[in-house]
């Protein structure tokens, strides 16, 4: 055992060093093992005296000392040959940190709340200070604890292997909160890596990558009415209107040389701009720490470490909690499909694949470079559960949108090399199964709170409860509705006639899943365009378009999600370098079209008829879905308490006495004029208002006659 120890293999150094019952020579007594590689002498300090120990070999000292019992209330001091000496507690002296328990679910892939026992947790046992560590690495020959405080040598605190489980523990003392510190691995082929915590809840910012021992939040909350009042709601029957934001390039401060804002500036700015805007949510685009500035943040290697670009993981407590005082949702960006290949993550982690297939067919996102989860492992399961239920618990976040989904459930996504499952098709079993439990636990353990799939092919059931074979997701992003409306609306409006299939067709399959309707960060990158630029014609025209869309966006069927920058027009791609371009919210065209989303919120907001039933076809009615040649659509929307009626000119030319049938006789105020002045429009309407007549029209006994401006929308409601 002292030579495995010296040769840095031990899997068991707690049954050396410490303090452990011996007798020597009839003599009852308690022998002291130290070990210092490094150390040219050493001395015990129990109850306040000193001892010299006996040198061994390799800087492994003992003592027998006459004691009665055993007890954590000593410390060592090692000398040095250059006449320094360290004094401290004894990181063996302590016993494990992680109960049976701990070990029998993680192994059963039902540790859910993994969070609470792995990773680095500052704690005080029996009055001595430090930090409670442990890790899995089934196929490691050592896992050593490793940082400043011990010079990165992994020599010293060996980690105790807790049995046939693949756990590591060990408990530190004088190792505290803000310590940098890594786990080095000796792997089953003998080959050593300096591996970040794959639990770390804060971690250095980029090109570092250590962990920092950090322990969950001590934040006090403001949210308790939010949180109590969440609890009793059925996500598809609120509003849900969506802000999507990258947080590094919404706004920069002039102030820090055009550098980030932290969450809690952000917190001051963000959510006054939501709420002023009449956005329901706010969806982070993946917030845990990814190394590479010019993205997203979809590679991720912290998974539990919110990234500390913006600050410290209360800061963006702090935000979030700003966020629900102001009856604001936040949704989180969740990135369970694949990881990167970055050494120090989760790759071949105790240098075998741990996390991931061995497997290339099965393990690897050819297109990404990442490497994809092993749904099938029990250990992996409970990492990435338990991941999704620490957002919620630990950050109060009301909603996860999962990233990638249809990578997940097909064995084939976007290769030609593939294995198949069990019954010879394409369909990832295991991560179908995966994503069951994960919905279950989400739902079971925070009522209330939903997950969101963009899941971009016909998979059915996405949405259908797991109980009734589905995949359990609250939601689907229609990456349907977007492209085909996209497209439609790129399209010089001369053409659209030949195209009217694209506004209609989502009404098709409207209610075989519940949706969100995005207009997305996807959109604006890769040469794509911002939506100001894909529309035809000059800066009127263009405008009149964002208008359009964004109007039909607020009226159809669906929950609705709009990309930062899309309500003012930003003209230009997105560009992680750069914050939005406010200075353009003071031209009076894209000062309209922001005007325009405040306005058009307050609707969503006010009336039900947009959002209550989404989900239920007796909330939308087509009036005309037909009049291809003249590229005009009107519909009916319908809610517990409103009704509202929609119409929509796609052409630049202006409709004179365009008759449109009306559910019901009477006076109709003319709620939202897309082309009203105010936004920017020529200012073509009806003056206000409109009176039916009876003479029948789209199988409606009343009907009126109405002046439809160019590329306009118009939304009625009965005075």
């Amino acid at each position: 055992m002292v030579d495995s120890l010296l040769a840095g293999q031990c899997g068991d150094p707690h049954g050396i060093l410490g303090a452990h019952p011996l007798v020597v020579k009839g003599k009852k007594g308690v022998v002291f093992r130290a070990y210092h590689p490094d150390a040219k002498g050493a001395k015990l300090y129990l109850n306040g005296k000193s001892r010299q120990m006996t040198p061994l070999k390799g800087g492994l000292f003992a003592l027998h000392v006459a004691a009665k019992k055993l007890s954590v209330a000593y410390e060592f001091e090692f000398a040095f040959a250059n006449g320094t000496t360290l004094r401290n507690h004894d990181a063996y002296a302590f016993e494990p940190t992680l109960g049976d328990m701990d070990l029998h679910l993680k192994g059963e892939g039902r540790h859910f709340r993994l969070y609470e026992r792995f990773g680095a947790h500052p704690r005080t046992i029996e009055g001595v200070s430090g930090t409670a560590f442990a890790v899995w690495a089934p196929h490691a020959r050592r896992v050593s604890v490793v940082g400043p405080f011990n010079q990165w040598d992994g020599r010293r605190f060996p980690m105790r292997l807790m049995g046939a489980s693949g756990i590591w523990e060990i408990f530190i003392p004088g190792v505290g909160r803000g310590e940098l510190y890594k786990f080095e691995v000796l792997g089953a082929k003998g080959n050593v890596q300096l591996k970040s915590d794959p639990l770390s809840f804060m971690m250095e910012l980029r090109p570092n990558t250590a962990s920092v021992v950090w322990g969950l939040g001590e934040y006090q909350w403001g949210d308790d009415a939010w949180l109590e009042a969440r609890k009793s709601q059925d996500a598809r029957k609120q509003k849900m209107s969506i802000y999507e934001v990258h947080l590094g390039s919404w706004m920069r401060s002039p102030d820090h040389d055009n550098g980030w804002l932290s969450y809690r500036e952000l917190a001051d700015r963000l959510v006054e701009h939501a709420s002023s805007h009449g956005f329901t949510h706010i969806e982070l685009l993946p917030i845990s720490e990814h190394a590479f500035d010019p993205s997203w943040g979809y590679q991720v290697t912290g998974f539990y470490a919110p990234t500390s670009r913006f600050g410290e993981p209360d800061d963006l407590r702090y935000l979030i909690d700003r966020c629900h005082q102001r009856s604001i949702g936040v949704i989180l960006d969740w990135v369970p499909g694949h990881f990167p290949k970055d050494a120090s993550g989760l790759a071949r982690f105790d240098g075998t694949a741990l996390y991931e297939h061995q497997d290339p067919r099965q393990g690897e996102h050819l297109d990404w470079g990442t490497l994809i989860f092993n749904y099938g492992r029990n250990e992996t399961r409970s990492f990435l559960i338990s991941n999704a239920l620490y957002w919620l618990d630990q950050f109060h976040f009301d909603g996860l949108r999962v990233d990638a989904v249809a990578s997940m459930i097909y064995l084939d996504y976007s290769r030609d090399d593939w294995v198949p499952n069990q019954d010879g098709g394409r369909e990832n079993l295991e991560a179908i199964e995966f994503l069951r439990q994960m919905n279950t636990e989400v739902y079971g353990q925070f009522p209330g709170t939903f997950t969101i799939a963009e899941e971009s092919t016909a998979w059915t059931g996405v949405t259908l409860p797991v109980d009734r074979g589905g995949l359990g997701f609250g939601f689907k992003w229609d990456m349907g509705w977007m492209h085909d409306t996209l497209r439609y609306l790129s399209k010089d409006p001369i053409y659209r006639n030949h195209h009217h299939n694209d506004l209609t067709f989502s009404m098709l399959y409207a209610y075989g899943e519940n949706y969100v309707l995005p207009l997305s960060h996807d959109e604006v990158v890769h040469m794509k365009g911002s939506l100001w630029g894909r529309m035809p014609g000059d800066d009127w025209q263009k405008a009149a378009n964002v208008r359009l869309l964004l109007s039909f966006l607020y009226t159809h069927v669906g929950k609705k999600l709009l990309f930062m920058g899309g309500e003012f027009g930003q003209r230009r791609e997105w560009n992680h370098d750069h914050s939005l371009d406010w200075h353009l919210c003071v031209s009076p065209i894209h000062g309209g079209i922001q005007r325009l989303v405040k306005d058009v919120g307050a609707l969503y907001d006010t009336r039900d008829a947009l959002w209550a039933w989404d989900s239920d076809p007796k909330g939308f009615r087509w009036i005309d879905c037909d009049d291809s040649e003249q590229s005009v659509i009107s519909f009916i929307r319908k809610g517990p308490s409103s009704e509202l009626v929609c119409v929509f000119n796609f052409t630049p030319i202006p409709r004179h006495n365009y008759r449109v049938g009306f559910p019901q006789p009477g006076v109709y105020l003319e709620k939202l004029n897309t082309d009203a002045s105010f936004y920017g429009g020529s200012n073509m309407g009806n003056g206000g208002q409109i009176t039916t007549e009876f003479v029948p029209a789209h199988d409606q006994q009343q009907s009126a006659l109405l002046t439809l401006p160019p590329l306009g929308a118009l939304v009625f409601e009965k005075e």
